[in-house]
């Protein structure tokens, strides 16, 4: 998946304005933030100290290195990614930054290395919407959360439907808006799943930079010779959620 950001001050700039203070950002090893998510899922799962916390479609570990101050020594993180450049990196990220809580795994989100019942805390970082199968996703979710645990998710979702010359685009699907959905099904999904209480804790438009600095969306833009009104216009159909489920059986 590519970033969202151009440059570097972008990325920072963005990465505060969905979530992240100034201090999480220093906090990382360089290289981890690859400016990928929409939100910052770690802010809002009430992370507590000793628990198991597992990140779908970890990356370069940025959101897993957050989270690994929170749990303590006596907790753990685990990683999971589809891509052995991005665990090879995350590893080499966790190494530098001495994270001995910290574990990460190659693997896809929808079927999880992991245990039935074997973490506290599931985050994701606007991950879930890029995969084909998200009922899958959410399952493989339940199953991995012992009773009582968290499902803490930021994501990108639909507000309205894209027009159809973006949905037909096949480039498109490797660019920021990857694989989104109503945010109706979104939620309908996660219920399905075994999550009957679902809290939306925050949802916000999506930053049109995301577009404008996207080099996929800029190269569809240009193929589409879709002004940047018209790319605002879409960008208005789409949103960033974060949202919250708890297992309770």
């Amino acid at each position: 998946m590519s970033s969202c950001c151009g440059s570097t001050h972008l990325a920072e700039d963005i990465s505060k304005r969905i979530g992240y203070s100034e201090e999480e950002l220093k906090a990382v090893p360089e290289g981890a933030n690859l400016v990928l998510g929409c939100g910052n899922p770690v802010a809002l799962a009430s992370i507590k100290e000793g628990e198991a916390v597992l990140d779908l479609g970890s990356g370069a570990g940025f959101d897993c290195f957050l989270a690994a101050s929170r749990v303590g020594n006596e907790g753990r993180i685990i990683g999971v990614d589809m891509t052995p450049e991005m665990i090879e990196k995350a590893r080499e990220n966790a190494r530098k930054g001495n994270y001995e809580n910290v574990e990460f795994r190659l693997g896809e989100i929808e079927n999880l290395p992991l245990a039935d019942k074997s973490v506290d805390v599931v985050i994701s970082n606007c991950v879930i919407n890029l995969s084909p199968d998200k009922a899958k996703v959410f399952k493989e979710a339940f199953r991995v959360l012992k009773t009582g645990g968290r499902l803490m998710i930021s994501d990108i979702v639909l507000l309205k439907e894209l027009p159809d010359f973006i949905k037909d685009s096949v480039e498109a699907y490797v660019g920021c808006l990857s694989g989104a959905i109503m945010k109706e099904e979104y939620l309908k999904l996660m219920a399905e799943a075994g999550f009957p209480d679902i809290r939306i804790m925050d949802e916000t438009s999506f930053p049109i930079e995301c577009i404008a600095n996207d080099p996929t969306a800029k190269a569809i833009l240009e193929d589409l010779e879709m002004p940047i009104e018209k790319a605002k216009e879409v960008a208005g159909s789409v949103a960033s959620i974060k949202v919250r489920g708890v297992k309770h059986e």
